[in-house]
């Protein structure tokens, strides 16, 4: 018959299990607390002091009672008060223990008849606790002359017993200072603490020690664990210096898991929105929903991609590629979200993490990173050009290779309430947003080939930038009726005046719009005047439009245009 393990083993490795740590780490603070509850048991019977100082200072008081009685006779047939004030004084003061023990009598106005302390600095001529003797005199009426009482004369609180005497018609108190019971109460208190410290602290060393080296392979998968959590990725626990119990097949099993997570949750990142990424990390379910939202829309698209198509062939994927590593990265940098990438085109969402008006700044700042970063890959391809050509002259075939891959693109940027969710169905949806701004937008970027612009907004846009910046200057450029609508749009084109040249740029902008006032007006002839003082190549789309006619009848302003 085989033996029965009393462990789990894997393999050869036995599998110990942390509870029955856990355990024995119970028992040892168990019998520590009971050590521990009956050392403060023996501490709390201090407090019986405090009853017996009560009983005293009652068997006291009723001598000084007495006293005061037979010194009363003697009074009443001597008459030498004084004498025997200091009889009833003698007799108090036998019984006085602590540094501030008193006695005294004082009648119902608060006038002291007489008044004995063991602290000779301290006297006093009348009872000043004017609450309690209030509190005294009614108890009295209510026909109650004896009892505790709390008092306080001006140098700290008393508490003590006391009895009205009808042959003196005062009342006799035997009391002690709080301060004494406290002072007496904090020496005890000091001494235990101390002991009680001095003994925590070496349990804590210990405790400390034994938890630490029990526990640390679970302080290192949690804090391992936390640090995906933060990062949004799943990574491997780190186990080859781990003990074998449960704990540490459980992050074996956890990193077996993980990889294969990983793998399928890196690809998920790759292929959705990062909102959704972040709602499926977080656990919550993604169905098919959505809901109108004020967002800004960016569309961004590639010119002249048929002619780089038919150049470049397969090739034209590599292009792509290194074109969109360079603008996704830029629209992640200004918090946006990717909403969909169509062939030469990606059309990015502003808002669903950002405030109004910030979303419309930041959309501009990715444009014009986009349009920046396009640039510089332009430029390191006239370099390239350039180094070869100090060489040899480049053939008529790698000459349209070499205008294929200097990419131009367009900006367009619009916003507006539109439906952003999810949409499809149950085995298969995309996070998308829908609504006549995402038109819009695309319909903006095919307008930077009219204009010759690198990015053309939108008047919501600008309201929303300027409401919170001045970084950006809006010049407008047209008022455009597209094919499909009915009435004219104000179109703008942003210039960063952070950059080198706004100046400059902005001036003769300056200028364009002084024409396009009297574009607007119908007074073409000066209009051309004015365009002609600057060489913007907007201006030569208008002067195109007009040449050398005069505005039609019925001039609105307004461009209509015969293709989307």
């Amino acid at each position: 018959m085989a033996k029965k393990k009393v462990f789990q083993y894997v393999g050869n490795t036995p599998i110990i299990p942390i509870s029955a740590k856990i355990l024995v780490i119970f028992v040892f603070l168990i019998l520590l607390s009971n050590f521990m509850t009956n050392f403060l048991s023996i501490h709390m019977s201090e407090r019986q002091k405090t009853d017996l100082t009560n009983q005293l200072m009652v068997n006291q008081l009723k001598e000084i009672y007495i006293t005061a009685g037979n010194q009363y006779q003697i009074y009443s047939y001597s008459k030498e008060k004084d004498k025997c004030i200091e009889a009833l004084k003698k007799t108090a003061q036998s019984g006085f223990s602590q540094k501030h023990s008193t006695a005294f009598a004082f009648d119902k106005t608060g006038k002291m008849l007489f008044f004995i302390c063991n602290d000779s600095a301290i006297n006093i001529d009348s009872f000043s606790d004017r609450e309690t003797l209030e509190k005294l005199n009614n108890e009295f009426d209510a026909r109650k002359d004896q009892g505790t009482v709390v008092f306080d004369l001006g140098h700290g609180e008393y508490y003590g017993v006391y009895k009205y005497n009808n042959d003196w018609n005062c009342y006799f108190v035997r009391a002690e200072s709080r301060l004494d019971s406290k002072i007496e109460m904090y020496k005890v208190i000091g001494i235990t603490a101390a002991i009680i410290l001095c003994l925590t602290i070496i349990f804590m060393v210990l405790g400390f020690y034994m938890f630490n080296k029990i526990f640390e392979n679970i302080k290192k998968i949690t804090n391992s664990l936390y640090d995906m959590q933060q990062r949004q990725s799943l990574g491997v626990i780190n186990i080859d210096e781990a003990p074998n119990d449960d704990i540490t097949y459980l992050a074996a099993s956890f990193n077996a898991l993980s990889v294969s997570v990983n793998n399928l949750l890196n690809t998920f990142k790759k292929f959705v929105s990062k909102d959704v990424v972040n709602k499926a990390y977080a656990n919550n379910p993604i169905s098919l929903e959505g809901k109108q939202r004020e967002l800004t829309i960016l569309f961004s698209d590639i010119k002249s991609f048929t002619y780089r198509t038919e150049t470049l062939g397969n090739e034209i994927i590599d292009v792509l590629n290194v074109h969109y590593n360079k603008v996704i990265h830029a629209v992640h940098e200004s918090t946006g979200v990717i909403g969909s990438i169509i062939g030469d085109a990606i059309l990015a969402i502003f808002g669903t993490e950002l405030s109004d008006g910030e979303k419309s700044v930041k959309s501009i700042e990715a444009a014009w990173t986009i349009t920046n970063v396009t640039a510089e890959l332009r430029d390191k391809m006239k370099e390239r050009r350039k180094e070869i050509e100090k060489k040899r002259r480049l053939t008529a075939a790698e000459d349209r290779v070499y205008k294929a891959v200097l990419l131009d693109i367009g900006v367009g940027i619009d916003g507006g309430t539109v439906f952003y969710g999810n949409i499809g169905s149950d085995e298969h949806m995309a996070n998308t947003v829908i609504g006549d701004n995402v038109n819009s937008a695309s319909r903006l970027e095919g307008l930077t080939r009219v204009y010759h612009l690198p990015v053309i907004v939108s008047d919501y846009i600008k309201t929303e930038a300027e409401s919170i910046t001045k970084r950006y200057k809006f010049y407008e450029i047209d008022t455009v009726q597209v094919k499909g609508k009915t009435t004219g749009k104000k179109i703008y084109f942003p210039i960063d005046t952070y950059e080198e040249g706004a100046v400059a740029l902005s001036e003769k902008y300056d200028i364009f719009e002084e024409g396009l006032e009297f574009y607007y007006k119908g007074e073409w002839a000066k209009a051309r005047k004015k365009f002609k003082e600057t060489d913007l190549e907007v201006c030569e789309v208008f002067a195109e439009r007009m040449g050398r006619k005069s505005a039609p009848a019925k001039w609105r302003g307004i461009w209509e245009m015969t293709t989307k």
